[in-house]
């Protein structure tokens, strides 16, 4: 049976996609950067799930850690169904403030190594009946965030590639899914460094990654093409739409100055 491999998957919504893909029967491969965390967790599924899991520990910042992974998949034989481009972080403040390498390794996981996964796993995935790729955004894909500027355009790279590729694909077995969730239980603030005032408008309106995984996972299924997590999320979205930009990105800097 072919495998769900998900990226970013030892804890946050990784991990939720992964046991929420596990519930329904599907084996699955682990892939993030602590080991210990991984181990644990592919222990809890195979118990509890009664299905196969395997990990792999690997900093995606690397740049040859795409080709790590697919490598890893074709030496063990996992046939690969279902690509999840979960992993990614962000980083808060000034963009001129922080070394540019680390602006760099953040672009390394969030875009770079997306478009490699599925460069290097779409001739697989065509080889299924049914396969499907689920990349997640996120709900500064649809602004420019000052203080957060290179997370919030990554994203925006993300969701423009996915809704892209979904198009070159139609004619194919290979359904793409770009799913943006808003604020979130997950330790993303902290990554940041989000200010106190961001962390408690956040507190307010903050889903649990149990739900932001059954909604991707269900939209990935339903073959949907792009799907935002949550009323409020998508009626924030919907209202910068509306306002001239220079409102909302001054808005916006607020929470992460």
């Amino acid at each position: 049976m072919p495998f769900a491999l998900i990226t970013g998957a030892s804890k946050g919504i990784g991990r939720a996609i992964a046991l929420e893909l596990a519930s329904r029967k599907h084996d699955i491969l682990l892939v993030a950067r602590t080991e210990r965390l991984l181990s644990d967790l592919s222990k809890s599924i195979r118990e509890n799930y009664g299905v196969q899991c395997h990990y792999l520990a690997v900093d995606l910042t690397r740049p040859d850690a795409a080709e790590q992974i697919h490598g890893w998949c074709q030496s063990n034989n996992y046939p690969v169904d279902i690509l999840v481009n979960n992993a990614g972080y962000g980083l808060s403040g000034s963009f001129e403030s922080r070394p540019i390498g680390e602006s760099l390794d953040m672009v390394n996981v969030n875009v770079t190594s997306v478009l490699k996964l599925i460069h290097l796993f779409l001739p697989q995935l065509k080889k299924q009946p049914k396969a499907y790729i689920l990349n997640v955004a996120s709900s500064a894909a649809y602004q420019s965030v000052p203080f957060l500027s290179a997370y919030a355009a990554a994203k925006s790279f993300i969701l423009s590639f996915s809704r892209g590729l979904k198009f070159e694909l139609r004619n194919s077995n290979v359904s793409v899914t770009v799913v943006s969730p808003g604020v979130t239980d997950t330790d993303f603030a902290t990554r940041a460094n989000v200010n106190e005032k961001g962390l408690k408008a956040a507190e307010k309106i903050s889903m649990k990654p149990e739900q932001v995984a059954k909604i991707a996972v269900d939209s990935m299924f339903r073959h949907k093409a792009e799907r935002i997590t949550g009323f409020i999320t998508k009626a924030t979205t919907f209202f910068v739409k509306l306002l001239p930009k220079s409102i909302s990105e001054k808005t916006a800097a607020k929470f992460y100055q």
